[in-house]
Order: structure tokens, then C-alpha cells, then sequence
């Protein structure tokens, strides 16, 4: 009777199996997925001057592309945008502003930081540039000022030196200038302005400038940029004469290509390393604690590019 029931058993035991019978195994889990990265990205900023047309002007698309930098900035998610000047031509007045400017590059108003060029003072005192920027464009007897962005100090100046009682060694600007690098010693400086110091555009270098560019270079600043010629140009670090050091120089940006027309280059200036005046476009600088990298981003369309990267002092 023993020996029948463990037949039975034996019999009842391979017709329920589903398969042949194997040590105990537990399964591993599926493999999860990398957890989305929380790591804050370094700030992207987005700069050009000469953008936007006069209002009668911007259906001229092949000579005013103000529509088209601004989407460049629209898809870069830049945290601030700095406008180099000729923001808006002829004149500067406010009813430009808001009828050209204001419906392109208008859409970053709230993160822009500018900075007038001569086409602002089309109006007296600057007043359409300083009503549609209010607070964010400085004092406007002066239109110079500093902040920061993320590890990254800057500092916006104006070059129309006849508006704000000189840019020489001593004038009001000059010594603020001296007194904001003193009080921000940061590891990575950029300032800004509208006239080039050094340029092979047609308008050439901006000598009433030398000061702030020896004030830049005594407080250890890294990179400026301008405007003004309506072209692409990047220097190699250079010393307040215009000679290379690629230890201390600062590395100057002309990007005079927001929007309205091309100026032609005219010489290679020396320590000229990329010129281009046929291409619209934006600087992009991504800001890393102590670098920068560049990428000069056409309009769509264009093939010319530029892009780097270079380190603070």
C-alpha cells in the first residue's frame, strides 16, 4: 500500500509541471532607470548689437533679421541677454522701441541687461532706450553698471563718452570702473559695451577706449564685448596696446550681427583669429567657475559658425 501511494504521488507530481524541475532561483529585478540628473547647468548667455530695424524698415528681411536672432536666444534658454548697442535704429526713439524691437527681442525684456550705442542717443539724452528699459539700463545719466551671473561677474559700460563726462583715466566712469573691479574680485569677469576698442570692421578701434580696456587688464577681466561694425570678429587675448598674452590678455568679441545690415572687414587687425560679415547671429557664452566656452550660432540658413573655449585668469 506504501509503495502505490508514493507511485501515485510521483505520477500526480509530473502532470502539473510545466517544465523540468530546477534548483530554486529568485529572478533579479529589472534594471532601473538612471535617475534624471538634478545638477544644475552652468548659465548660458546670449549677446549681439545692431538688432532691429526701424519700424518702416523690417519687412526688408535680407537686411533686417532681428526676427530671426531673437529665436536663436528663444532656443538657447539663455539666463540673461546682453544687447551691445544700436539696439534699435535710426533713432532710438521709444515708438521705435515698441514697434520693432519690442516684437522681436522684446520677449527677453525681463532677463536683458543693454547697454546704449550712438543710435540711442539719436534721441535726446537717450530717452527712448532709458524709458523702455527703465531700471534695468543703470542711471540714465550714466548707463553704466555691473551684476552678476552665477559664478561670473559683469560689467555694462557706455561709450558714447561725450553723454557721461568722458571714459578717459580719472572721468567719473573710469574711476567707477576701478572701484567696482576692487570690490568684485571674481575669478571670471566680462564687461560690455557698444564701440570696439579693437576692430578691422570699417569704423576700426575705438582709441577714446584704451582706459577702460588698461582699468579691464590691472583688475584681471577675461572677455569683452562690442558692436558697433556689423560684423563677426574674435581677437586673441590682447594687453591694453593690442599686444598678444595669452597668460593675462583679455579676449575681445565684435558681434555687431543682431539684425540690421552687414558692415565688410576692411584688414586683418593683428591678433585677428575669425572675421565674418555676411551672417546674422548670436554669441552664446555658457559660463563654467572658472572657463567659458563660445559658440557664435547663425541664423538659420547660414553655415558660418565659430565656437571655443578659453579660461579665467
Amino acid at each position: 500500500m506504501k509503495a502505490f501511494l508514493v507511485a501515485l504521488c510521483a505520477v500526480l507530481v509530473s502532470c502539473t509541471s510545466t517544465g523540468p524541475r530546477s534548483a530554486t532561483h529568485t529572478p533579479s529585478p529589472a534594471p532601473e532607470s538612471p535617475a534624471p540628473s538634478t545638477a544644475p547647468r552652468d548659465p548660458v548667455i546670449a549677446a549681439a548689437g545692431d538688432i532691429a530695424c526701424a519700424p518702416l524698415e523690417r519687412a526688408r528681411a535680407r537686411e533686417c533679421a532681428q526676427e530671426a536672432t531673437a529665436r536663436l536666444i528663444q532656443a538657447a534658454h539663455a539666463a540673461a541677454v546682453l544687447t551691445l548697442g544700436d539696439n534699435q535704429y535710426d533713432l532710438g526713439t521709444i515708438t521705435g522701441y515698441r514697434l520693432s524691437y519690442d516684437r522681436s527681442w522684446g520677449r527677453f525684456k525681463d532677463i536683458t541687461r543693454p547697454v546704449p550705442g550712438n543710435h540711442e542717443y539719436g534721441s535726446k539724452k537717450a530717452a527712448g532706450y532709458y524709458t523702455y528699459f527703465g531700471p534695468a539700463a543703470g542711471k540714465r545719466t550714466q548707463g553704466y553698471y555691473s551684476f552678476d551671473v552665477g559664478t561670473w561677474h559683469f560689467i555694462a559700460l557706455n561709450s558714447n563718452c561725450y553723454a557721461v563726462g568722458g571714459c578717459k583715466k580719472g572721468s567719473p566712469q573710469e574711476t567707477w570702473l576701478r572701484a567696482d573691479l576692487r570690490a568684485h574680485p571674481a575669478t571670471c569677469t566680462l564687461a560690455y559695451w557698444h564701440h570696439p576698442r579693437f576692430s578691422s570692421g570699417v569704423h576700426g578701434d575705438a582709441d577714446g577706449l584704451a582706459d577702460f580696456w588698461t582699468a579691464l587688464y590691472d583688475g584681471g577681466a577675461d572677455v569683452i564685448l562690442a558692436g558697433h561694425d556689423h560684423d563677426y570678429e574674435r581677437f586673441a587675448p590682447q594687453t591694453p596696446s593690442g599686444g598678444a598674452n595669452a597668460t593675462k590678455g583679455i579676449r575681445e568679441f565684435v558681434v555687431g550681427t543682431g539684425g540690421r545690415s552687414h558692415y565688410a572687414t576692411l584688414f586683418k587687425h593683428p591678433n585677428s583669429e575669425v572675421r565674418n560679415s555676411r551672417t546674422f547671429g548670436v554669441i552664446l557664452l555658457t559660463l563654467h567657475a572658472a572657463s567659458y566656452d563660445w559658440h557664435f550660432r547663425p541664423v538659420a540658413g547660414a553655415t558660418f559658425s565659430d565656437a571655443g573655449t578659453g579660461r579665467c585668469h
